[in-house]
């Protein structure tokens, strides 16, 4: 009984795990969303956001919040299946640390994926269908992580899945549009696969910091398989694809910004910054410099795209950007991005 006491007063379960009614849970759970890291979602939603023209801003924002939130849902969701790996890499998360349990973080990151994919419904019945879809890849990225071949690609598609959902937003809009090559549609095409691929590169080369604790138990992800030069190189080819369709991307359509070439700009800059990084070292604890790079690189890329197509959204963007680095300061452990 005294212990039963004790627990509810520092707001645990008796288990030993936070009580979801506390305040300290939720604390905890935000830290499993690595909150610098939904402004990855953020900006891919944004991208599919700009083509449309039939939304005003309220269905606009009403959109760009289940986006927003769906990156940090989905790492959490994730890690539920990955506390072996974590334990050694990333001992201050809460599920490794055992303060809240993988029950509760799946209840809350699956209703909170659910509630969006429902919100997104809402808009568009059609976005269900490719919400539902990448839940579903969310709920089998692990299994893919363990292969050197399968983790970049599979985390990738799921991403790339967001501007879509994104261009669905607008009603007016059909999805048998994507296959028409021409003008816009070869404009969105080139968008969405910017997406993919600038989002791969995050993968694979966030895979340094891991590769210890990956190999330890037993992730055959690409650098534990091929080692780290051989990885920085399909880092590098990763980069080179995003930078040439989102170079593409503005280009295709048809009209030119100068905030929207200076955000290219500076993101090819970041990213070419990273990859001579990586490519410099060979310790895992200084990785975060250049995994961090990337992903300023991804933001950027995505807000090129954005700004080209909606210059008014200039304004937006640098808040988004800057707010994103704010988050960045604050996260808990700085080797972790």
């Amino acid at each position: 009984m005294e212990n039963k006491q004790a627990a509810r007063e520092v707001g645990r379960n008796v288990g030993g795990q936070l009580s979801m009614t506390s305040l300290a849970f939720w604390n905890a759970f935000w830290t499993t969303m690595r909150p610098y890291l939904t402004f990855v979602s953020g900006a891919a939603g944004l991208v599919g956001l700009a083509f449309d023209r039939g939304i005003g801003p309220v269905r606009a924002i009403g959109a760009f919040i289940p986006f927003f939130f769906s990156y940090g849902l989905g790492q959490a969701l994730t890690d539920c299946f990955q506390t072996d790996t974590d334990a050694i890499s990333s001992p201050y998360r809460p599920l490794v640390r055992g303060i809240v349990s993988r029950r509760q973080v799946l209840a809350v990151s699956l209703t909170g994926l659910l509630l969006g994919t429902v919100i997104l419904g809402v808009l568009n019945p059609m976005i269900l269908i490719f919400g539902i879809v990448a839940v579903l890849g969310l709920l089998t990225y692990t299994i893919l992580k363990r292969t050197w071949w399968g983790g970049p690609p599979w985390n990738s598609w799921i991403v790339a899945l967001l501007p879509i959902m994104g261009r669905l937003v607008d009603r007016g809009y059909h999805l048998q549009e994507i296959f028409r090559i021409r003008g816009s549609s070869l404009a969105f095409i080139s968008a969405v696969l910017a997406v993919f691929f600038g989002y791969a590169n995050f993968v694979v080369i966030g895979y340094f910091k891991d590769i210890s604790a990956d190999r330890s138990t037993g992730y055959r992800t690409f650098p534990v398989v091929f080692g780290w030069r051989a990885n920085a190189i399909y880092s590098d080819l990763l980069a080179v694809a995003a930078a040439a369709l989102t170079g593409a991307t503005i280009l295709s359509v048809g009209r030119l910004s100068v905030y929207g070439l200076l955000l290219y700009v500076f993101a090819i800059g970041l990213n070419v910054y990273a990859q001579n990084e990586i490519h410099r070292t060979r310790d895992e604890k200084k990785a975060h410099g250049p995994i961090a790079h990337v992903v300023r690189s991804f933001i950027l890329y995505c807000g090129s795209i954005a700004v080209t197509l909606k210059p008014r959204w200039i304004v937006l963007m640098v808040v988004f950007y800057f707010a994103f680095e704010w988050t960045l300061k604050l996260r808990p452990e700085e080797r972790q991005v």
